[in-house]
């Protein structure tokens, strides 16, 4: 028998990872919260690679730690071994990545959920949500609880009506075992919420102790481990090294051979597969021109012999599975621990929801994460924060808080998907921001922080460390700039040496800064007056000097997309009316719903043309309405 059992400002339903940041959000902006999950024993797993961050990913971590989000500091705190990728290249895609012991990490985050003020974890199944007569959001449990809340934020990861493909086996299920959200799937479609299916995958597990390192490359982490929290004054340690194998023409002979039993192949799944990330399968017959592929094999935890082996997804059968993994140098005679298998879930086109990531068309329902088509632990918590804050924030009566592409990775992430929607799992990638030297992992406090401030997110004595480490930015670049290098026979060996010109007269420190062959490392024995700062200060302003034109053109692009971000669409308009507009941009339009012309200039269909003609009829509007104020 149903009875009612408590009320909320804001439910969670998923305790994943982004349900972690949406439960944590709410309840630390004041609003009494509850986040709902299937098993306590699994919050914040990791069903798939035991690793954060990564290209563009770490931005996302470092941006998510920056507004006050917990997921970089439980990183810090159980990293196995860290990396930073991409130094050969440019600042811009610098990104951090860290092998995670998983168990740990779920264990922090059980941890921090519990003790968070104001908030309830509890184990319970949501098989109904609907919209009672008062206005609220009840919610109905497997043992027929009602709760109630004011919002609800969905983060039901891959969950919502999962189905597990291994070869010609296939059930309903959850990721890792686990019971599927079947109930709560046919709930959504009953209320009008219109999913979609989408598709992943994860590769087998073997044990540590069946795998011939000798005949694999030994991949050791960074001796000075950059943290992802901009907090964290805590020296990490690498615990344990990756190992790298390749798979080869035996590999791609035996799955070849048994393609016909793949259920990709054969046509047994219907769901949409990330595109970046396939399955091994997929990857031999997309890319037959390949003698082999990269296998990485990473520790999944420091008391654990269960190794993962990254770029191994399959949905292929178990035997098959067994008999490619033991044609790969090292895993000959490997045993698996865990199978590999695809699994299929429901999610929600993201063009019905506003960049606020709540519903056009529910009042005060939420969406976070692989709900929202995307792909990774990373996005799905970026997500998370952001709908935990404006689901806290609708809760109190407050404005949404948006961010837009230019502040972040994190307002990129969520325009593309609420704007340009997805055809296959969304994955972040540095490609898709356009202002990505501005929107730097190093950098993300700088442009984040204050914004953690002021919502409440961020201490009062973190942020005066903050403002402690911009003073020292703008102090050393003042210093930069007026220093003089004077010439001498050691300095100019060494520009030569560096392939640049030597220098006759005194040069500013800032000048030979600007040189692309010079750093503040090499000039250090030059500048005499060099004061003790953090590495991070002589970083950001090292950057800041040697693209100095760079990030001045980016911000003028900037400047000129906040002009058309600042022209509102208001929420009434009929675009079917606008005299002008193509067919196309009308049903774009409608579909969307923009909040302003600049987010209407970005989704796929609507041409310079209708933006113009937008712009005439907002203008058109905007006289009417002051005529008739008068």
């Amino acid at each position: 028998m149903e009875y009612t059992a408590e009320s909320y400002d804001v439910a969670v339903i998923g305790a994943g990872h982004a349900g972690i940041e949406a439960g944590l959000a709410s309840a630390r902006l004041g609003c009494k919260t509850c986040v709902f999950t299937i098993n306590l024993d699994w919050v914040g797993n990791m069903a798939c690679n035991p690793s954060i961050g990564g290209t563009s990913k770490g931005h996302l971590v470092r941006e998510i730690d920056a507004l006050g989000g917990e997921m970089g500091k439980a990183a810090d705190a159980n990293t196995l071994q860290s990396r930073m990728l991409n130094m050969g290249k440019g600042p811009a895609v610098h990104s951090l990545r860290a092998q995670i012991d998983r168990r740990r990490y779920s264990e922090y985050m059980k941890r921090v959920l519990e003790g968070q003020r104001g908030l309830d974890l509890r184990q319970a199944e949501i098989t109904d949500i609907r919209r009672g007569e008062d206005g609220l959001w009840c919610l109905k449990t497997k043992l027929e609880a009602l709760y109630h809340a004011k919002c609800v934020v969905l983060a039901t990861g891959t969950f919502l009506a999962g189905r597990v493909y291994v070869g010609d086996v296939s059930y309903e299920s959850g990721p890792d075992g686990m019971f599927p959200a079947t109930e709560l799937a046919v709930s959504l479609k009953r209320l009008g919420v219109l999913t979609r299916r989408f598709k992943t995958g994860t590769p087998s597990r073997v044990n540590r102790n069946s795998v011939d390192f000798s005949k694999t490359e030994q991949q050791d982490g960074d001796e000075n481990i950059v943290p992802f929290s901009f907090d964290n004054n805590v020296k990490i340690e690498n615990k344990a090294p990756c190992h790298i194998t390749y798979t080869n023409e035996k590999t791609k002979e035996i799955i070849l051979k048994n393609i016909h039993r793949s259920p990709l192949f054969g046509g047994k799944i219907e769901g949409v597969g990330p595109r970046y990330c396939p399955s091994i399968e997929d990857k031999i017959v997309r890319f037959a021109e390949k003698e082999r592929h990269q296998i990485f094999i990473e520790p999944c935890g420091e008391n654990t012999d269960e190794l993962y082996l990254q770029g191994l997804s399959s949905s292929l059968p178990e035997d098959v599975q067994l008999l490619f993994l033991h044609s790969i140098p090292g895993l000959e005679n490997c045993k698996v621990m865990r199978t590999a298998y695809a699994i299929e879930y429901d999610c929600v086109d993201a063009q019905t929801l506003r960049p606020s990531l709540e519903f056009h068309d529910f009042d005060g329902l939420f969406g976070a994460g692989q709900f929202n088509g995307s792909s990774g632990y990373e996005e799905a918590a970026a997500q998370g924060l952001i709908a935990g804050i404006n689901a806290a924030h609708k809760a109190l009566g407050r404005p949404p808080f948006i961010l837009d592409r230019a502040s972040s990775y994190i307002g990129t992430l969520i325009d593309d998907l609420v704007t340009k929607g997805c055809s296959d799992p969304y994955r972040m990638m540095t490609s898709r921001s356009e202002y990505r030297l501005l929107l730097r992992q190093d950098n993300a406090d700088r442009r984040l922080t204050e914004h953690g401030y002021r919502l409440g997110l961020i201490s009062e004595e973190r942020h005066k460390a903050f403002l402690r480490k911009l003073e020292l930015i703008e102090a050393e670049m003042r210093r930069a700039e007026k220093t003089v290098i004077p010439p001498s026979e050691e300095l100019n060996s060494l520009l030569v040496s560096r392939e640049t010109s030597p220098i006759v007269t005194g040069a500013h420190l800032a000048e030979l800064l600007r040189r692309p062959q010079m750093n503040y490392a090499l000039l250090a024995p030059f500048d005499k007056e060099r004061p003790g700062l953090p590495k991070e200060v002589f970083e950001q302003v090292e950057i800041e000097i040697k693209y100095e034109g760079y990030i001045k053109r980016q911000k003028a692009q900037v400047e000129e997309m906040r002009r058309l971000e600042c022209r509102v669409l208001p929420d009434d308009i009929d675009y079917k009316k606008i005299v002008g507009l193509r067919l196309e941009a009308v049903e774009k339009l409608s579909k969307v719903r923009p909040a302003n012309v600049g987010q209407a200039s970005r989704i796929s269909g609507v041409s310079p043309a209708d933006i113009t003609v937008l712009l005439i009829y907002l203008e058109k509007r905007d006289r009417t309405e002051k005529g008739c104020g008068r």
